[in-house]
């Protein structure tokens, strides 16, 4: 062996230990160079139309869902009606939308929630597969406006969706591929259609291993739940309002329209799809925002009517879904609605020409904020105290509108070591008024009386309601009788007040007023 050739050997390596040192980028010392890069694979598509025939009318979406092409999003297209694309391994969502012809035609969808790209892949997306989607109202006079079609694939966690918004009511829809572990693709599907008097809202929602090949639903009157949602106008409020409804679960397009207040909008649902959501935004003067209120989450029963009343008097404090004051250490934070309307839907923008809210802490003064009603935030001493905590609001117009809300509450608080609720309540009174915020002069009237908050559910120890007919001057008891009490209404043109006495099962108190709650007429 030729000895000379070792100490060679060791230079060499020397050298290239050296150079590996000061930071060599040649691939051979780039760790980086030798990661491996994601497998990718080619993705054919053929499309095909209703007669058979490659097509170069189609939108085609490939979605990642999980692996290596979780983030991909692409729109592959030829016009020779064939397309490739290459992309990572993975999991895939495919929608391809095929225009048949003329807006009468309609459009065939075809899904593939499945898709998985292991290798290359050719698939077919052929419209002759689709079949109709047949939902149509009991009321063959009625005009279809627009139907919104969505599929939602989930894989290892993740969770894509597709869809399809369709301005015609020929919808034609098919799964494609093979099915998917079961329960991981869910579909929605609602339509609108409208009529001189009403409208319809026709939901569907499904759960399974495949996407919807067809559908066909034909309600009759008595399948379907009715929803009215009514628009108050008291004096000055008339004007525009804009309704807008949908299904609570899952996503959807929903249906808005305008409203001329005073007046009622009328719905046909389906139960099937669940709960519902109204957004309703009042009228407002040119320039100004409008105040919005939400009703969230209603469940509705086939063959009854639901009603919603925004914007109606008697308006008053609401704790619905809210604890209203939270302590949190030494800290008192109060968010408590004040000017709910009478169905307790809480405003987004009331309108208000003074609010203020003040809190006492053992009879001595902590201090006042101003600005928004009934919503504050107060420092106190540690340690527990009997505090006493009034918000009021005024605002200026006619009898009906709640000129002044006031409430007063005495509870016992201790220093907490996070976020506690503490104990208030609030009373909500919700007569039948007109749309225009009055009840018939010279009659009786049945005020129903709910009590809200700490002292609901048969917490309350005592509730006492008072009337006022001369802007709270004097007031007169009203007993309550069966969570209700009966008011005799004074002269047309009166406002009539009205004014709640709590006291729950724990010693804690509310005093409420509503002055000029509603007026007659």
């Amino acid at each position: 062996m030729n000895s000379s050739s070792v100490p060679r050997r060791s230079a060499l390596r020397t050298l290239a230990l050296a150079v590996a040192l000061v930071g060599s980028t040649t691939p051979a010392w780039n760790a980086a160079a030798f990661a491996a890069e994601p497998a990718t694979y080619t993705l054919t598509i053929h499309h095909l139309d209703r007669t058979g025939h490659k097509t170069a009318d189609y939108k085609t979406h490939v979605t990642g869902i999980s692996g290596p092409g979780a983030d991909e999003a692409v729109q592959p297209y030829d016009a020779s009606g064939t397309t490739t694309v290459r992309l990572p391994k993975g999991r895939y969502i495919l929608d391809s939308a095929l225009p048949a012809g003329t807006a009468a035609d309609g459009t065939d969808w075809v899904v593939q929630p499945r898709l998985d790209l292991d290798r290359d892949t050719t698939i077919t997306v052929d419209a002759r597969t689709t079949a109709p989607v047949d939902v149509r109202p009991p009321d063959r006079s009625a005009g279809f406006k627009h139907s919104a079609m969505f599929v939602e694939a989930k894989h290892d966690g993740a969770v894509e969706s597709v869809n399809l918004v369709n301005g015609s009511p020929n919808l034609r829809v098919a799964h494609l591929g093979p099915d998917s572990e079961p329960g991981s693709v869910k579909q929605w599907f609602d339509s609108y259609w409208t009529t001189d008097t009403a409208g319809y809202a026709l939901g569907h929602t499904g759960t399974g291993s495949r996407a919807l090949t067809g559908l066909v639903r034909h309600p009759t009157a008595k399948d379907l739940a009715t929803v009215q949602i009514r628009g108050a106008a008291r004096p000055g409020t008339e004007g525009r309002a804009t309704v807008a409804l949908q299904p609570t679960a899952g996503p959807t397009l929903g249906v808005t329209h305008t409203l001329l207040t005073p007046a009622t909008a009328t719905y046909f649902v389906t139960p099937e799809r669940g709960t519902w959501d109204i957004d309703y935004w009042a009228p407002a003067a040119p320039g100004a925002t409008a105040n919005r209120y939400s009703a969230n989450g209603f469940a509705v029963r086939a063959g009854s009517t639901t009603t919603h009343t925004f914007d109606n008097a008697v308006f008053g404090p609401d704790l619905t879904g809210r604890p209203g004051v939270v302590r949190d250490g030494d800290r008192l934070a109060v968010d408590v609605p004040m000017l709910a309307d009478g169905d307790g839907h809480v405003p987004s923008s009331p309108s208000y020409d003074m609010a203020t809210t003040t809190l006492h802490r053992n009879g001595v003064r902590v201090g006042a904020k101003t600005g928004t009603p009934g919503k504050a935030e107060f420092t106190v001493e540690p340690g527990r105290a009997e505090y006493r905590l009034t918000s009021t609001v005024r605002r200026g117009g006619a009898p009906g509108v709640a000129t002044r809300v006031s409430t007063s509450w005495t509870f016992t608080s201790d220093t907490t070591t996070g976020p506690v609720p503490v104990p208030v309540s609030a009373v909500r009174f919700s007569p039948e008024l007109s749309p225009t915020g009055t009840a018939v002069a010279n009659e009786t009237l049945r005020v129903p009386v709910t009590v809200l908050g700490a002292a609901a559910n048969g917490r309350a120890r005592s509730v006492a309601v008072s009337v006022s007919v001369d802007g709270g001057a004097s007031w007169t008891l009203a007993p309550v009788e069966r969570g209700a009490v009966t008011v005799h209404n004074p002269r047309a043109g009166t406002g009539v007040s009205l004014r709640a006495a709590l006291t729950d099962t724990d010693g804690n108190t509310l005093t409420q007023t509503v002055i000029d709650a509603y007026r007659t007429q």
